[in-house]
């Protein structure tokens, strides 16, 4: 059946019952292609393309998807895509024998095949396959998008990633740069001698964030656990056993909206340093996405949503206080701990403030209702209030402050950084501040720890910490608009007739 009378077809309803006709009708004559088990290839259709005079006039084997085929009587061609690219098939009737090359006009867009003949030029020049031999792999049962059109409708893409892969090359390209980020990352670790770990994802508490948790129930132990919301609490218990440089990539699960930036399951590394603060994070973190940016763009100059990135060394560095003088004029350091001050300036500025915030909680507002819609350049802003910092050291001669950096790109944090409190006698009053804040109604307030206050009762170094979000660095690298384009599978609310 031509493409012509399979979209004929296609428009009475019945492509679906055709095609598994067309398997039934392979099955009956002892050609079932789902009994096919292995094929082996000796070239991706990039390697041939990118190499034609190493390839010309060899014997190429090549497998992969149907994606179109064209031409008609003696002669086809037939564009396979594998996971590299797209290669040209040229078939003739007098190479393949009759039989071999009218099944193969019957085969449809979407079945997977394997080819095997040799490299050559077309009179138009397209390097191209010209097949002395041809093999069903599989069959496709369900048609692709049509091809000029493809697959536009976001929120299909997002549930069939699959058919958007196949479709869509650029969405295969971003993943692949995703990876690279993440293999960037890791070899830049190992190397400055970190040990890669893994810690729970059923956590008993959820801390070491102020985030509202997923719960779930442990039918043996009859107890309700949590998805953790972050790693940090069990990544600092391994600095205190001394294993001094240790870090994780991994997913976390946050109960909280979604939109372009969030998804309820994300992916994060954590990394923890003895010895080091908040400024040894600063020059690492911003050295790991020049280092990723690299790797995947051949740059560190890049552009974001039509905005010019500039991600070399060194990322600007501004205290928080500094921003927020200077986008609103206001200077917090004159009235530092003063809380009605604050709030007198909070109603300047049109700010929302809570009964129970403070000097602290008030200057965090400012900094995120007026400078962070500012920060497109990668810009570490430093310093931050202890309100909103319960697991940070404080700055010494300024209590009222920690050590403390988020990374902002393209006017969206990407990186969070402290130099850790290691002081448990602060850590139980802020924890109790915290418990004081779920009491009142907060339900994102952290939990107190125990076990954790414990093992820092035993001693841990100084240590910095610094946590990022691949999913943010891969959107920027990438140029990708939504959290949901670089997540494989974002999470999608079912369709009603996928319910059960």
């Amino acid at each position: 059946m031509s493409e012509n009378n399979e979209q004929q077809v296609q428009n009475t309803g019945d492509i679906l019952q055709v095609r598994r006709d067309k398997l039934s009708a392979l099955q009956q004559q002892g050609c079932d292609p789902f009994e096919v088990t292995t094929f082996d290839r000796n070239a991706l259709a990039e390697e041939i393309t990118g190499n034609f005079e190493q390839w010309e006039n060899k014997t190429a084997v090549i497998a992969g998807r149907i994606m179109s085929k064209r031409g008609k009587g003696k002669v086809a061609f037939i564009d396979v895509h594998d996971r590299s690219g797209k290669i040209q098939i040229f078939a003739k009737i007098d190479d393949l024998g009759e039989d071999v090359y009218k099944a193969l006009l019957k085969w449809d867009i979407g079945d997977i095949i394997g080819v095997e003949g040799f490299v050559f030029k077309t009179r138009v020049g397209e390097i191209s396959i010209h097949a002395t031999k041809v093999t069903l792999l599989s069959k496709s049962l369900l048609p692709l998008p049509e091809k000029y059109h493809g697959l536009k409708d976001t929120d299909l893409r997002y549930r069939q990633r699959y058919v958007d892969l196949i479709m869509n090359p650029d969405v295969k390209n971003t993943f692949i740069s995703r990876s690279k980020i993440i293999r960037t990352i890791r070899e830049e670790l190992d190397n400055r001698g970190y040990i890669e770990v893994e810690t729970p994802v059923l956590n008993t508490i959820p801390g070491g964030a102020a985030a509202r948790p997923f719960i779930t129930h442990h039918n043996t132990l009859d107890m309700d656990l949590y998805l953790r919301i972050a790693p940090e609490l069990y990544l600092k218990r391994l600095i205190v056993g001394g294993m001094e440089k240790v870090y994780e990539i991994g997913r976390l699960f946050r109960n909280e909206g979604m939109d372009v930036k969030h998804n309820p399951e994300f992916t994060t590394i954590e990394l923890y340093e003895a010895y080091t603060d908040y400024n040894g994070m600063m020059d690492l973190t911003e050295k790991l996405i020049n280092k990723s940016c690299i790797a995947v763009n051949g740059t560190d100059q890049i552009q974001y949503q039509g905005e010019d990135i500039d991600l070399s060394l060194p990322f600007k560095r501004l205290s928080m206080m500094d921003a927020v003088k200077e986008y609103t004029g206001i200077d917090f350091s004159e009235f530092i701990g003063d809380t009605e001050k604050a709030k007198e300036v909070a109603r300047e500025l049109n700010l929302e403030v809570k009964a129970t915030d403070t000097w602290g909680n008030i200057l965090n507002t400012a900094f995120e209702e007026k400078v962070e819609e500012n920060l497109v350049q990668p810009t570490f802003i430093y310093d931050y209030p202890v309100e909103v910092s319960p697991l940070t050291k404080r700055k010494k001669g300024v209590p009222e402050i920690v050590e403390r950096f988020e990374l902002f790109a393209t006017r969206r944090e990407l990186a969070n950084a402290y130099s850790e409190l290691n002081d448990p006698i602060d850590q139980r009053r802020r924890f109790e501040h915290q418990l004081m804040l779920r009491d009142s109604g907060d339900d994102e307030a952290q939990m107190l720890d125990e076990d954790f206050l414990t093992s820092l009762e035993y001693g841990m170094a100084p240590t910095g910490g610094m946590g990022m979000g691949i999913d943010r660095l891969a959107m920027l690298l990438t140029d990708s608009a939504s959290i949901r384009d670089v997540i494989i599978f974002p999470t999608m609310k079912p369709l009603p007739n996928e319910k059960a």
